[in-house]
């Protein structure tokens, strides 16, 4: 009794391992390689796939997500015999399970030395100027090489990334002083710009500061003198309204003979023709007040006026 159920025990494991191996459940993105007595048979697409238990066997499971994959930094040698630091970055996919298992040993071993090799010989076509201004360049010419050799692999490669170029060390140093340089020519240029926009801002100003003085003293000259002539009319105006005498016309024009000589610069003034015309009015104003006055004053007047129309004097201080 005990064999016969040490026997059935043994055929419930059998079948439970037989359905477990006849059952594959593969992932979404995913796919396997089925070998028959180890020969390709078929692929697996994601979901559940029925196998023959024993006979059939997974050989591979392939992910079919696009990949990333960075390499590390590879010595490369540009046109100028430089050597220089590149370090990159390849975006894959895996496009047929099978070509990716069975045409290559390793296609990401494979990626990588074709990486380096296809870089190698597209750098060394370029001096150093070219590598670090070209990275675009560089990175679609190393796509194109890469996407043609993979293709038979079953892989595309969507996209190659130069993640850093690093030149020597010395290299390093001359093309910093060269920036530092650049930048104070930078920093030189705009301040000279700067100062001469300044310029040219302060000329303006003062041009037009000047314009506006010029403008405005013309104008207060015009009032000035649109002022004074006001002033002289409606002067002359008064006088001609009250109608002065030849007495207080005398009085008034030897009141501003003492005018005349006021200034520093004023040497010598002249006595006009007229003054005799006013001291004579004058003596007929005092011969009023007495016999004395009058005889002086005409003579004084009748003499100044037949003596000298116009005469200098000394100034009297």
């Amino acid at each position: 009794m005990e064999p016969i159920i040490i026997v059935l025990i043994i055929l419930v494991v059998l079948v439970f391992v037989a359905l477990i191996k006849t059952i594959q459940v593969i992932p979404q993105a995913s796919a396997a390689i089925v070998e028959r007595f180890g020969r390709y048979t078929r692929t697996l697409n994601a979901g559940l796939n029925i196998v023959v238990p024993f006979i059939d066997s997974i050989r591979n499971r392939v992910d079919l997500r696009e990949q990333v994959v960075p390499f590390p930094p590879q010595p490369v040698i540009t046109q100028d015999n430089l050597v220089v630091n590149i370090d990159t970055v390849i975006y894959y996919q895996v496009t047929d399970a099978r070509a990716a298992t069975y045409e290559v040993a390793s296609y990401i071993q494979a990626i990588e030395q074709l990486t380096v090799t296809t870089l190698r010989n597209i750098i060394g076509g370029m001096d150093l100027e070219r590598t670090l201004t070209s990275r675009e360049e560089i990175n679609a010419a190393l796509r194109g090489v890469l996407d043609e050799a993979t293709g038979k692999w079953g892989i595309r490669v969507n996209r190659v990334e130069l993640k850093a170029i690093e030149p020597p060390t010395s290299i390093q140093d001359s093309m910093e002083k060269q920036m530092r340089a650049d930048r104070d020519k930078r920093a030189a240029i705009l301040q000279a710009e700067g100062v001469r926009q300044s310029e040219i801002l302060r000329a303006e100003g003062e041009k037009q500061s000047s314009i506006l003085r010029a403008e405005g003293d013309a104008k207060a000259a015009a009032l000035r003198a649109e002022g004074e002539a006001q002033a002289i009319r409606t002067v002359f105006e008064s006088i001609h309204a009250g109608d002065p005498d030849q007495k207080l016309l005398s009085y008034q024009y030897l009141q501003m003979l003492p005018k005349i000589a006021e200034g520093d610069a004023n040497k010598l003034w002249i006595v006009p023709s007229e003054i005799g015309d006013a001291l004579k009015g004058l003596g007929g104003a005092f011969g009023n007040f007495g016999p004395m006055a009058g005889g002086n004053g005409g003579g004084s007047a009748a003499t100044g006026k037949e003596a000298a129309p116009r005469r200098e004097q000394p100034r009297i201080d």
